[in-house]
This record gives C-alpha cells, sequence and structure tokens, in this order.
C-alpha cells in the first residue's frame, strides 16, 4: 500500500511536472521574473491591506504581555508605572476552555459517517439466519431490484465487508433487519469507520493535537489561528542495526502544520478562505533549512543555492521590532521566502514555456504553488490537489463580517484593560502620597545650619522669636478606596465585554447565588455560552475543512476499496461540551428505560452500548461485540459442520449421555452399590410411581 501511495504522488506530480523545471541548466533564469513579480505584487498588496490588523495584534500581544505602546505618555507627577495583566488571565483561560472541549475526549475531534443515501456503498443488508422462516420468506416475496440491478451487484456495493459476508453473500438482501431472526450489517458504516480511524492515524503522526492547540493560543489572543495541510511528507522512523548502525526507515505520511497569524497573508478583498484567490505565506529560513528544501519533491536545486550565495536577505517588518520590545535592529541573518498558493493566468505560465496538460490549456486560469527567494523560482508547480483548494484554514474566534480575520479576547477588553490600568496608577499614587506626612519647618524660629532630616528622636533646637510651632506635619486624605472601586467595576465591564467572568477563572470571595452548589452551576453554565460559539467557528472554518481536505487526500492519493464511500466529514468540538460523565448517566438512563418489553423493540441497543463505551472512554471496536457479529460467526460454524461433519460412531459404542438425561425406559442401570436390583447408583433421583419415591400412597416398604 505504502508503494502505491508513494507511485500515485509521483504520478500526479508528473501531471504538473511541466511547471517543476523552468530551465534546470542555468542558475540565471529571465522568464523567471515575471512570476518572481507576480508574487511579489501579490505579497505587497496583502501585506499593505493588512497594516490595520497588525496595529490590533500589536496592541493585543502589548496588552497580554503587560507592556505600554509608546504612545501612552505619562506626567511629570506619576510615580507608578503598574500594569494589571488581567488581559493574560483571560487569554488563558479562553484558551485553556477550547483545549479542554477540543480534546475532551481524548481524540481529534473529527469524525466520519455516511451521508443520509449513500452511493456506491449500500447503506445496510441483513439474512435470515432461521432456515424455516429464510425459505417461507423466499417462498412470499422476492428481493426487490431497481431497473437494471442485478444480484451481482449487490454483491460489489459491500464496500469493506465484500470478504466477510462471502460466507452468506448467497442470502443477502437489500435493506435494515424486519424481525429478530434477520442480522443486520452496515457496510456504510464500517467503511466510514475504516476511513476515520486512517485520518486519525495521520492526524496523531502528524503531530496535530500540538498544532491546533497552537492556532487555538492565536484564536484567543489575536482573534484568528491558522492551520495548513495535508501534505504528502517523507517522515523519518529511527531503526537501529544489531551493529548498532543508525538506519532510518522513512515512510511518506500526509502531515500538518500551524501557521503563525503574522506569516498569513492571505487575499484581502476576501471575507473567508472560500473567497481567497490566493495566499501567501511568509517564512524565515536559515541556511540549513534552506538547502533542506532540495529533499523536498520538486525544489530547483540551482535555483536554491543561487539564494544562497547572494546572502541573507531577511528584513524585519515594523512589527517584529515592536514585538522584541522596540528592538532598533532591522537586519537578521536568515532568508525571507514566500510560498504563493493561488490562481495564476494560463498566459503567464504559457511565457515561461510550461507544459500544460492538455485537459487544462482551454482554462484562462491554473492554480499554483509557487516559492521564490531573492528573485529566484524555488519551486512552481500546479497545485496537486484534486478537486483543487488552497491548504489553509483560518478559524475566527469572533466572526468579523466583513474581513477574513475575526475578533480576539484582548481586542474585546482593550478599553477596560486601559481603565483598570489608570485606577490602579491612581489608587498606588494616592496611597503613596497618603501613607507619607509632608513636613512643614519654620526656619526663623530655629538655630541655623541645622541638619533638617527628620527621624525618630530627632531634636531640633530653636532661638528666640515670638512663642509657636516651628516643625509642622501635614496628611494628605487617601481616596485610594474610592479608585479601587472603579478598578472592580471595570473589571466586571471587562467580564462583560469578554463574555469570560471572573469566577471561571479562580476569582475568590463569589457571593450571593454563587454561594451554593446549583447557583454555581447555573453560573458556569451561562458562562459557557460564549465558548460554545468559539468551538463552533473551529469546527465550521478549521476541523470540518481541514477532515474533507484529509478524506480527499486518501482518496486521490492512498485509495484504498475498503474505506471508498458516499462518506461526510463531521467536526465534533460541540459534542465535546456535554461532559463524558453527563452523557453516560443519560445513555444508562436511556438504557434503564428500553428494558421495558413493550419499548425494547424500538431501541437501537447495538449503538446505545457503542455509545456508552465512548462516554467511558474505550474503543467500542475493542469492547463491544455486536449481535451482528455473534449470528455471523453462528453460521459461519454451522455451514463448517455441515460440510466438515462428525465421523460416525461403531456399532455397540455406548452413546455419550448429557448431563441430567435420563437412561431410555427399560433400561437397567448398573448397580454399584452392592445391593443388587433397583436404580440405586444411576445418580437419578427416583420419579413417582418408582420404587423408593417418598411420595407414594399405598405402598408397602420392603425391608
Amino acid at each position: 500500500m505504502e508503494e502505491d501511495f508513494e507511485e500515485e504522488m509521483m504520478m500526479d506530480a508528473e501531471e504538473s511536472s511541466g511547471i517543476e523545471d523552468i530551465n534546470e541548466g542555468d542558475y540565471h533564469d529571465p522568464k523567471a521574473g515575471k512570476i518572481v513579480s507576480y508574487v511579489q505584487e501579490r505579497f505587497s498588496r496583502a501585506e499593505t491591506a493588512r497594516e490595520t490588523e497588525e496595529n490590533r495584534w500589536i496592541q493585543a500581544y502589548r496588552n497580554y504581555r503587560g507592556i505600554y505602546s509608546p504612545e501612552v505618555q505619562f506626567t511629570s507627577t506619576e510615580k507608578s508605572r503598574i500594569f494589571v495583566k488581567v488581559t493574560k488571565t483571560k487569554v488563558l483561560a479562553a484558551y485553556g476552555q477550547i483545549v479542554e472541549v477540543l480534546f475532551g475526549a481524548n481524540r481529534f475531534p473529527i469524525s466520519i459517517n455516511p451521508t443520509v443515501l449513500p452511493e456506491g456503498v449500500e447503506d445496510s443488508v441483513h439474512f435470515e439466519a432461521n432456515p424455516d422462516m429464510e425459505k417461507a420468506q423466499q417462498q412470499r416475496v422476492m428481493p426487490e431490484l431497481e431497473p437494471g440491478e442485478t444480484q451481482r451487484s449487490l454483491k460489489q456495493r459491500l464496500g469493506a465487508l465484500k470478504d466477510y459476508l462471502s460466507p452468506v453473500e448467497d442470502k443477502l438482501r437489500e435493506g435494515p433487519a424486519k424481525t429478530p431472526s434477520q442480522v443486520e450489517f452496515h457496510p456504510a458504516m464500517i467503511a466510514a469507520k475504516k476511513m476515520e480511524k486512517k485520518i486519525h492515524d495521520q492526524l496523531e503522526e502528524s503531530n496535530a493535537r500540538k498544532q491546533l492547540r497552537t492556532a487555538a493560543f492565536e484564536t484567543a489572543l489575536f482573534g484568528t489561528g491558522v492551520m495548513k495541510g495535508p501534505f504528502a511528507v517523507d517522515k523519518e522512523y529511527p531503526s537501529w542495526t544489531e551493529e548498532g548502525e543508525y538506519t532510518p526507515t522513512y515512510k511518506t505520511t500526509p502531515q500538518t502544520s500551524s501557521v503563525s497569524i503574522w506569516n498569513f497573508y492571505p487575499d484581502p478583498d476576501a471575507q473567508n478562505m472560500e473567497e481567497a484567490e490566493y495566499v501567501v505565506e511568509r517564512h524565515k529560513m536559515s541556511r540549513s533549512q534552506l538547502r533542506a528544501l532540495r529533499n523536498r519533491p520538486f525544489f530547483r536545486a540551482n535555483a536554491i543555492e543561487m539564494a544562497v550565495s547572494m546572502g541573507e536577505n531577511y528584513t524585519k517588518e515594523w512589527w517584529e521590532q515592536a514585538m522584541e520590545d522596540d528592538a532598533q535592529e532591522s537586519r537578521s541573518e536568515r532568508f525571507e521566502v514566500l510560498e504563493f498558493w493561488g490562481y495564476v493566468d494560463t498566459d503567464l505560465l504559457k511565457e515561461q514555456d510550461i507544459d500544460i496538460p492538455d485537459e487544462m490549456k482551454d482554462l484562462t486560469q491554473l492554480s499554483v504553488n509557487v516559492w521564490v527567494c531573492n528573485g529566484q523560482v524555488l519551486r512552481l508547480v500546479m497545485n496537486p490537489f484534486t478537486p483543487s483548494y488552497l491548504p489553509y484554514y483560518a478559524v475566527p474566534y469572533e466572526v468579523n463580517p466583513y474581513s477574513l480575520f475575526g475578533v480576539g479576547i484582548a481586542e474585546n477588553m482593550d478599553d477596560t484593560q486601559t481603565l483598570m490600568n489608570g485606577f490602579m496608577r491612581m489608587a498606588v499614587d494616592n496611597a503613596a502620597l497618603s501613607g507619607n506626612m509632608l513636613i512643614e519647618v519654620d526656619e526663623t524660629n530655629l538655630t541655623p545650619g541645622q541638619d533638617l532630616s527628620v527621624y525618630p528622636g530627632k531634636v531640633f533646637r530653636r532661638q528666640g522669636g515670638a512663642p509657636g510651632q516651628a516643625i509642622f506635619g501635614t496628611k494628605f486624605p487617601n481616596v485610594s478606596n474610592e479608585n479601587m472601586q472603579m478598578f472592580d467595576k471595570a473589571r466586571v465591564l471587562a467580564d462583560e465585554s469578554t463574555g469570560f467572568p471572573s469566577f471561571a477563572h479562580g476569582q475568590t470571595g463569589v457571593s450571593g447565588v454563587g454561594r451554593t452548589a446549583s447557583g454555581i452551576s447555573m453560573l458556569m453554565s451561562a458562562a459557557n455560552g460564549s465558548i460554545r460559539n468559539v468551538v463552533k467557528n473551529v469546527d465550521d472554518y478549521l476541523l470540518g475543512p481541514l477532515g474533507k481536505a484529509f478524506f480527499h487526500f486518501n482518496m486521490q492519493f492512498d485509495y484504498d476499496a475498503e474505506i471508498k464511500g458516499d462518506l461526510e466529514v463531521k467536526a465534533q468540538g460541540t459534542e465535546s461540551l456535554m461532559a463524558n460523565e453527563v452523557r453516560s448517566q443519560r445513555l444508562m438512563q436511556f438504557l434503564g428505560v428500553v428494558q421495558n418489553p413493550v419499548l425494547a423493540p424500538f431501541a437501537k441497543m447495538d449503538y446505545v452500548i457503542r455509545e456508552i463505551a465512548k462516554s467511558m472512554d474505550l474503543d467500542p471496536d475493542k469492547v463491544v461485540n455486536s449481535k451482528s457479529d455473534a449470528l455471523l460467526q453462528a453460521e459461519i460454524l454451522k455451514q463448517f459442520q455441515a460440510e466438515n461433519p462428525p465421523p460416525p460412531q461403531p456399532q455397540g459404542a455406548p452413546q455419550p449421555q448429557q448431563p441430567g438425561q435420563r437412561p431410555p425406559a427399560g433400561a437397567q442401570a448398573q448397580d454399584t452399590s452392592g445391593a443388587g436390583g433397583g436404580t440405586i447408583g444411576t445418580g437419578t433421583a427416583p420419579q413417582p410411581g418408582e420404587q423408593g419415591f417418598s411420595g407414594n400412597t399405598g405402598q408397602q416398604t420392603v425391608q
């Protein structure tokens, strides 16, 4: 399977190889200038349009770090520079709740299910386990077939169960089981779960959990998180020989990665990724990282060496210097590499002497992937995905209906953070002023030349003059309590603007209804309302498209007949909002309800038991054995016994007696007690009317 996967990847890449090599023999490619200019122009346009968003992100970053921006001017009388980092607390609380919801079930929150009316694979089939019922059913009604359908076509639509159901393939009928004696199977569901396991394994291999957590953090802080993929990457698996020689093995697997919002430059006219015509990702690479691109498919080694020989060209953006605490150094010993995904006019590609496939020559534009550095085209290939799509997924924390970028926690509480900082500085300055006494000295009443410092036990010498006090102490009023009341009010406003109340992330001293268990439960349930919208955005903008991309990737490059089906991808982030304990309790309550014999036929017990196993964090495929599987094994065993009957017993040989079976009538059991006669020693209790039965009436006991 791995060899087929790599071979199909190479075949797909060869279809676009005409764009891969512009001129393999030359370091200087005069025809590459238009492609480079095209990418640079798109990048500059996206960079200019993103400037307003960058200002918002920098402000959010400073509030998270607790750093005042240069625009904040302090008066000469302000002594305190305190910054209350409530923004950091709120962001981490939101990030923690998102991660807890997404990974509460200890699995990546993506599932694969068959569509309502699957095509190409049967939704359900059944066969009659009772031979008598099967004969009666065949006499009553023949299986209904669609126009042009044959029994052979039904066998071909069994998907992954084709080999498994081969012993009973002649008995199979379409549709769900209608009687308890019929055994039902779901080929479409089996194919969906096989695909789901395959995708989950690939996500685990690519360390997608860590990348999703990184995207979730930037979603909470900046308002937008970005992931990309899947891409075919040769993953190295460590291996050593008996002699201690390191001989790693390589396997081509689909990989995902997280993209920092700072390096993400999408089409500025798009309001979501579905409308985006292009995306440019900015990479910051060292020499070794740039040269390592030669090991990846369809990167031009000579262009990479040319870009390296031209020297480092990375210039820090203004926001990079701001994030480095306003560093003055603008150069870096790194290379700036632009990765472009988007549409390019077909005429522009033809000018580069690119061999375009015949079926695409009539198209006005083509989707391509271009890598550019130092004016060199490092890679130029057609978009390998079918159907064509941009492999980037941007999820907003709070949807901005007129922009691709969303609104995060830090931006929502920007004003309240400023208010809290101002009131706290005022309270601290007032406390410092009122906590120290101001001393007024009348030097005309004191002897000249004295030290005017004040300390306990200090003695001032006074000279003659009018009687009166020479030293006066003045105490200013303390109004810090009023300032702190305004601080608390601003903190409440921060709770309102973010949707995250303070008690949700550890505030003590909760009063009122929150002092009771039911009260705090109601408050926490209301507080989860805001996170539901965020997780729904993660489902719609990130998990759903990412799961579909993995599904298409496996269908295109790693085709497997057992996972073929009319399937749909479902993001399960919102399902994790219900705790497993609550879900398990409800399932057990439902199980108790359907114990009623009247309601039992209406319950799908297989599904209920599988869901109970899931709520207990168990793999239902390993711990649950369905009734259908048990009946199928019994049917297979019955056929095996019919084809391989036991050898006949020789004449006169005693037949094995089943436990509890009575001897045949008239047969005398051997007396093993030494008393002779009777049925003593046979191990069978006497029956009414037999000798020795104590309940016989009118029978004399023989001594």
